[in-house]
């Protein structure tokens, strides 16, 4: 009876072994842990904004607003709607992360002076919630004028209606 002694030495042997029980346990933690590629908000929100705001270029009154997920966009791309209609605009999200669950529903806006510009929302109870885009306009105001703060305001869920 002939054998063939190994030439691969047993330390090679180990160190592939334990580069494949790795690569199988990270094929598996992707499996069971997905990663959150887009804004988490889900639904439609509704807030009254007690200020003048921006969204991107846009400029709007002071009210009640509905914010949703455009649909087919790939959790990219949302829409403010006036709750009557008059203004509307389409805007870049993508995902934020905070480091605690909000307690509420909310809208974070940044303030330039007398200058305020969403810049994300949250779901009560999420940590993942949606980014704004920072627009040209934004970015120019910031060069000029230093950020005084983040204001909150509360959020609620509503139905998205006529679409």
């Amino acid at each position: 009876m002939i054998t063939e002694a190994s030439t691969v030495p047993a330390s090679h042997k180990a160190t592939m072994q334990h580069l494949l029980s790795s690569l199988i346990a990270l094929v598996f933690a992707l499996a069971i842990y997905p990663t959150q590629a887009h804004a988490q908000i889900i639904g439609e929100l509704q807030a009254n904004i007690p200020f003048q705001f921006h969204v991107g270029n846009t400029k709007f009154p002071a009210g009640e607003y509905r914010i949703h997920v455009l649909d087919d966009s790939d959790l990219t791309t949302m829409e403010i709607s006036s709750m009557d209609n008059s203004a509307s605009a389409l805007f870049q999200v993508r995902e934020a992360d905070t480091n605690s669950e909000p307690t509420k529903t909310e809208l974070i806006f940044n303030k330039y002076g007398n200058r305020y510009f969403l810049a994300k929302m949250f779901d009560e109870g999420n940590p993942s919630g949606a980014q704004v885009s920072e627009s040209g306009y934004e970015k120019r105001i910031s060069q000029q004028t230093a950020m005084e703060g983040q204001t909150h305001v509360s959020a609620r869920h509503g139905k998205k209606q006529g679409k």
